[in-house]
């Protein structure tokens, strides 16, 4: 049990204690799910702070640690804000940034056996390229690849998008599928401009230079610029990383739920990316993450509050509300690994 503020909440807590008014009539009892509707109400009475079930405080598990994340994506920011095209010296602190995410997710205890929290949000090109370097480096190391490549790959994420700050037109917040044939062209160079920048480069190595220039292609021949279809299994990680963030993240499509672009590398899988990748990555990757409030296929609501190993499909959910719409009068745990005819239909997070 703990005591939180209202501003502290994020909604669907679960009340350790019945929360009353000053004559001492309960305004909600113990146990009740804290809808936004009950804390915006709660506001309204001037109620200031509630006590808190823990088992309403599961919290995500991340790849990387928040400080950690904080640290690197201000540092990318700071690298890329200030660079232009040949002047590339400066570019090389970031290999600096990839050892020190490598070295964040290898401390972390356990990090073979977790399931982890990649949620749907907006993104710049700085915390995509982030986010993309620890989804390729968590993928790469437990397929077992080499250290030196694992951080090719880290410090060839970093750097995959740097051709964007040498393109002629404006793309930033647009669908591609929107933006004219002229340029859409003109969109699909900056594989090529990033690899020129640094083709000369010795500081950062051809798997690195590779995934600048490859990052958009597909097995099947349909990526671009090149159109190529073979491709090494480094870069193969790299696109399957690249287009799962851009999908959660909206960057040049329709922003995606987790488990939509769970869907489409599973569609595609063997087609335009790698089975082995796709299958190694989607075991550590939460279909639901935590937080996220889903109907099951017996019309009860639920959040998930925790992840399952090996079953990232299958969260631990808690009831908020039965079929008939009504709150549980006791708390209810659903682990849907134990419960086989029940299954999430559909998220319900805006």
């Amino acid at each position: 049990m703990h005591r939180r503020t209202l501003d502290e909440l994020q909604g669907y807590e679960i009340l350790a204690k019945p929360v009353m008014a000053e004559d001492f009539c309960i305004i909600l009892p113990e146990g009740a799910v804290l809808k936004p509707s009950y804390i915006k109400k709660l506001r309204e009475l001037e109620i200031q702070k509630v006590y808190i079930k823990d088992d309403a405080e599961e919290e995500s598990i991340l790849i990387l640690k928040s400080e950690m994340e904080q640290e690197a994506r201000k540092k990318i920011k700071e690298v890329l804000e200030h660079h232009t095209y040949h002047h590339n010296e400066e570019l090389m602190q970031l290999c600096e940034t990839a050892d020190n995410i490598i070295v964040s997710i290898v401390q972390e205890d356990e990090v073979a056996e977790q399931v982890f929290d990649v949620k749907e949000r907006s993104a710049d090109i700085y915390e995509h390229s982030l986010s993309i370097c620890t989804l390729a480096v968590l993928t790469a190391l437990k397929m077992n690849m080499p250290q030196d490549m694992v951080h090719e790959i880290g410090v060839g994420c970093l750097l995959h998008d740097i051709g964007l700050r040498y393109l002629a037109i404006d793309y930033s917040g647009e669908n591609l599928s929107s933006l004219s044939e002229a340029d859409m062209a003109e969109f699909k160079k900056h594989p090529v401009y990033g690899y020129s920048a640094l083709k000369d480069e010795n500081w950062i190595s051809d798997t690195g230079k590779s995934i600048i220039l490859y990052h958009h292609e597909r097995l099947d021949g349909t990526g671009y610029p090149l159109r190529a279809a073979s491709l090494t299994e480094a870069i193969q990680i790299v696109n399957v990383c690249d287009t799962f963030d851009e999908m959660i993240c909206g960057i040049g499509c329709r922003k995606c739920k987790v488990y939509e672009a769970v869907e489409y590398l599973k569609t595609f899988k063997n087609i335009k990316f790698g089975a082995t990748i796709v299958d190694t990555f989607l075991k550590f990757v939460a279909v639901y993450p935590t937080g996220s409030r889903v109907r099951t296929n017996e019309g009860e609501i639920g959040i998930v509050v925790r992840q399952n190993k090996e079953f990232p499909e299958r969260p631990v959910l808690r009831i908020l509300e039965d079929k008939s719409g009504m709150q549980p009068q006791k708390e209810i745990l659903k682990d849907l690994v134990k419960i086989h005819h029940v299954f999430i239909e559909e998220t319900l997070d805006d």
